[in-house]
């Protein structure tokens, strides 16, 4: 069993930058891929990045790609999303997730075993 943690979620105007971080605990041989996903209100939840265990690996959701870069610690057992260029439509509930491995990609939520609480970021 994995848990997760995120932190690093608040408010910024448009146009700034926010760094999020989770940190994995418990059983992390089971957080070989891992992704970050957002939700807001009245709307599914989105694949916003997802990394895989040595961070060779990453893919972009395309309403993020060239503004969000995720990143991992694994002697931290730490993974991070740098949003720069932030925008009022990515305000959401950000959620952090894990699995040991994927069958079909990296921003599908379906894939995940395991799931943060999440951290609110607002952009006005």
């Amino acid at each position: 069993h994995v848990q997760l943690v995120e932190s690093g979620g608040g408010s910024v105007q448009a146009g700034g930058s926010l760094r999020l971080s989770c940190a994995a605990s418990g059983d992390t041989y089971s957080s070989r891929w891992m992704g970050w996903f957002r939700q807001a209100p009245g709307k599914e939840r989105e694949g916003v990045a997802g990394i895989n265990t040595r961070g060779g690996t990453t893919l972009y959701g395309n309403s993020v790609k060239g503004r969000f870069t995720i990143s991992r610690d694994n002697a931290k057992n730490t993974v991070y999303l740098q949003m720069n260029s932030l925008k009022p439509e990515d305000t959401a509930m950000y959620y952090c997730a894990a699995a040991y491995s994927l069958r079909y990609g990296p921003l599908r939520p379906d894939e995940y075993n395991y799931w943060g609480q999440g951290t609110q970021v607002t952009v006005s």
